[in-house]
């Protein structure tokens, strides 16, 4: 497959194709953070240059990519929370005139039809290369370990250290990291915090929550907390930041 990369608002993509490519992305209850929704905007506005689609040699988007700038100082400590932390920083670093010396992935997407074919670690490449060619001299992500969905009794700190018998990662997205060179640095425990009504989450899980307390839910990384009395579920997905340069 012959792909070239290009900047997703270069032009105008068929409604079909982009219904594809993002089909099999992420679980509705993620667009309940309510602090991404007061800065998404901003973001898509702001950083475009760093929204990339990889494109086949029939001019279809065949996977995608996006991240934001933001300043690190290149300690553990200095790292953002998370996802929503990253997104906050690179907007009010931005509004403040803070030069950015950093690129945060913050997601990649493949047409599920073809998974498997290394499209994945291509978008992170793509990111990776824009960053240091613009001058930003580290790239790190929070990455979001897809299988830790079936395991959400087990802190992430102790699931981002679990291996295969070959000694790679259990986790296929942070294999998928690992392969191209980057290091895991540290937990992020609530990357994302959700947050909704009882009947919203009863909506994006499919399931009856007849009392208060903690479930698992489809796709979650980690426990939902239901109260009922105050009509409220909290979500706090959990994510583990890794290093590409």
């Amino acid at each position: 497959m012959i792909l070239r990369t290009e900047r997703t608002d270069a032009r105008t993509w068929p409604v079909e194709q982009l219904k594809e490519l993002f089909s099999e992305s992420f679980p509705e209850f993620i667009t309940a953070d309510r602090l991404v929704s007061e800065y998404i905007g901003r973001v898509r506005e702001w950083f475009p240059a760093w929204n990339l689609t990889l494109v086949d040699e029939g001019e279809v988007p065949v996977a995608a990519g996006w991240g934001v700038p933001v300043r690190w100082d290149g300690s553990v400590a200095g790292l953002p929370s998370g996802y929503t932390d990253s997104l906050v920083r690179a907007v009010e670093g931005r509004e403040r005139g803070v030069a950015p010396d950093t690129l945060v992935i913050c997601g990649a997407v493949v047409t599920p039809s073809l998974t498997g074919r290394g499209l994945a670690g291509e978008t992170l490449l793509a990111l990776r290369r824009a960053a240091l060619e613009s001058g930003l001299s580290r790239v790190v992500a929070p990455v979001r370990p897809t299988t830790k969905a079936r395991y959400p009794l087990t802190p992430i700190e102790t699931f981002m250290r679990w291996r295969r018998a070959d000694g790679t990662a259990l986790d296929p997205w942070i294999r998928t990291h690992e392969r191209l060179d980057a290091k895991i640095l540290t937990a992020a425990p609530a990357s994302q915090t959700m947050t909704g009504t009882v009947a919203q989450w009863e909506k994006w899980t499919g399931l009856p929550l007849p009392e208060s307390g903690d479930y698992v839910i489809p796709d979650g990384l980690d426990l939902l907390h239901v109260d009922r009395t105050a009509d409220e579920g909290v979500y706090r997905e959990p994510n583990v930041w890794m290093q590409h340069v």
